[in-house]
């Protein structure tokens, strides 16, 4: 069943016009996967409750995200691509206009399930579209553009939330999409195209294909509950909680259910086939890769400066800024390579980058300056491009166009869905292990040690030196020796950290190697 054809008539609008608005629109919604997370705080404070609480404002965005992206496809088939994506980015723009009037956390909540809903089905789409504006040796330079707003938003969300944050006030971190919202939404409506013909074919082909109720039921509740318990694991002790283990058991019984319904129906809501093929299937777990490295290093990075380094909030941003820089240039080099070298090979090159970024990060410690942290953030923005391009390239390489929308929902679901398992996975070995080596190293700093009194010794010494009492130096001293074990345990923790997300990048390279060939110069069937 074939989506609805976008053209852009060239009379009216240049494509890559309607290529800008598009990728402005899902810049905005990935902006807002992160934008929320510093302005936490303010948010509690403002509102009177604790961060713990305000901490769902980012998970109930998540979760809505999640479900949409299951009935982006269909729905696009449905109303048409401009219809549904037109609906969508208003449903956005309204549902940020009511966060940022919020009066109490459960409306605000409520406003964040909405923005969810209306942003989950925006990124898709517009990827759907982009595939229609362009011819295929033009493809893969829009989606340079369309990747630009989707790896380099969330870079740019947490400096700008906490600009905001500290200078205006945190509802405008979500204030910020209506301007933005109202000028594409109108732009959008009067430049994009949609074939009249094509409308009717989809519209007769749709005719007798219901909506896969349960199908949508099952993938929405697996995605759901799987996002709360990504989310919400460390805060309340994963297992430990009977609130992680019922939404665990509902993911994972819907999982359990979700597969033979979807490979039993006829025209089932997510295609699980697709992903049991070698080509899709392959681009599928790269893409769950990415995200994870995307949003973990993005989360973790600034975190670590912040905590281990005193850098604030907006030097800690501007750490991300130069690979946030190569991200863009590389994305345009990487479009016009992609038509001339086959995507795996691109995608080893990304992933040994990604993994050397990495690599560079496990020698981290307390004299390092903010030149080291930023190359090692730039050498990653030369890989992430180099994989994110070709894996869209490779992920529809066979795929016929009715399965366009759907192949688009999968992918951007992977994104997502590995960028929650990533940063779930780095917190964790964060907390463990950073528990872990302090225990070690406390074990080596006891009383009657000659080493620990030497230092002790020395220690005091400066604190005297500096005008405090013996009394006083002494207490000093301890107190310097705690937190130097503290540090310590810190930075081996994050190493441990930067360890696993090498690994993670490196799981890439077997996967590309499994991708075929494709036809370069873009004979992907990504439409019509």
């Amino acid at each position: 069943m074939s989506a609805p054809s976008i053209q852009a008539q060239p009379a009216v609008a240049n494509p890559w016009v309607i290529a800008i608005l598009v990728a402005l629109a899902s810049f905005m919604e990935v902006l807002d996967t992160t934008i929320a997370n510093v302005a936490l705080p303010y948010i509690a404070g403002g509102m009177g409750v604790s961060e713990d609480e305000a901490s769902w404002v980012v998970t109930t965005y998540l979760v809505a995200n999640a479900i949409v992206l299951t009935a982006s496809s269909y729905l696009a088939r449905m109303l048409g691509r401009k219809t549904f994506f037109l609906i969508c980015l208003g449903l956005f723009t309204l549902s940020s206009l009511l966060s940022g009037f919020a009066p109490n956390l459960n409306a605000l909540l409520l406003f964040r399930i909405m923005q969810g809903v209306g942003g989950g089905g925006m990124v898709p789409v517009a990827q759907s579209i982009l595939a229609d504006l362009f011819p295929p040796a033009k493809r893969g330079q829009a989606f340079a553009l369309f990747g630009v707003a989707v790896v380099v938003a969330p870079v740019v969300g947490p400096t700008l939330g906490g600009w905001l944050s500290d200078n205006i006030s945190w509802q405008w971190c979500f204030l910020i999409n209506v301007p933005v919202g109202i000028i594409a939404m109108g732009l959008i409506s009067l430049l994009l195209q949609e074939s009249p013909t094509a409308r009717a074919e989809a519209r007769r082909q749709q005719q007798g294909q219901g909506f896969d109720v349960i199908g949508f039921a099952l993938v929405a509740t697996f995605l759901g509950a799987l996002e709360v318990v990504l989310d919400r694991g460390l805060e309340d002790d994963w297992f430990g909680s009977s609130f992680i283990v019922t939404f665990a058991v509902i993911s994972g019984l819907a999982f359990v259910l979700m597969i033979p319904w979807g490979l039993t129906r006829k025209n089932p809501i997510i295609d699980l086939r697709m992903v049991g093929t070698r080509q899709f299937g392959a681009s599928f777990l790269v893409m769950l890769a990415t995200g994870a490295i995307l949003l973990a290093t993005t989360q973790f990075l600034p975190q670590l400066v912040q905590q281990d380094f005193g850098y604030t909030a907006t030097w800690a941003g501007l750490l991300l800024s130069p690979g946030g820089v190569v991200t863009m240039a590389m994305m345009f080099v990487v479009g016009r390579v992609a038509a001339k070298v086959q995507p795996k090979y691109l995608i080893i090159a990304g992933a040994s980058i990604i993994a050397l970024s990495m690599y560079s990060m496990t020698n981290v410690y307390g004299d390092l300056g903010f030149w080291f942290m930023a190359r090692s953030r730039m050498l990653l923005g030369v890989g992430l491009p180099l994989i994110f391009i070709p894996i869209m390239t490779a992920s529809y390489d066979g795929i016929p166009s009715s399965k366009t929308d759907q192949a688009s929902a999968l992918i951007n679901a992977a994104r997502n869905t590995g960028g929650s398992i990533g940063v779930s996975i780095v917190s964790n070995v964060l907390t463990h292990r950073e528990q872990f080596h302090q225990s070690r190293l406390v074990e080596q700093v006891i009383p009657s040690s000659t080493t620990y009194q030497d230092t002790l010794q020395q220690i005091t010494n400066y604190f005297t030196a500096h005008g405090s009492s013996l009394a006083q130096a002494h207490d000093q001293a301890i107190q310097w020796i705690g937190a130097q074990v503290q540090a310590q345990a810190s930075f081996l923790g994050y190493m441990d950290a930067f360890w696993v997300l090498m690994l993670i990048s490196l799981s890439a390279v077997p996967l590309a190697l499994s991708l075929r060939n494709i036809k370069l110069g873009g004979a992907v069937q990504m439409g019509h």
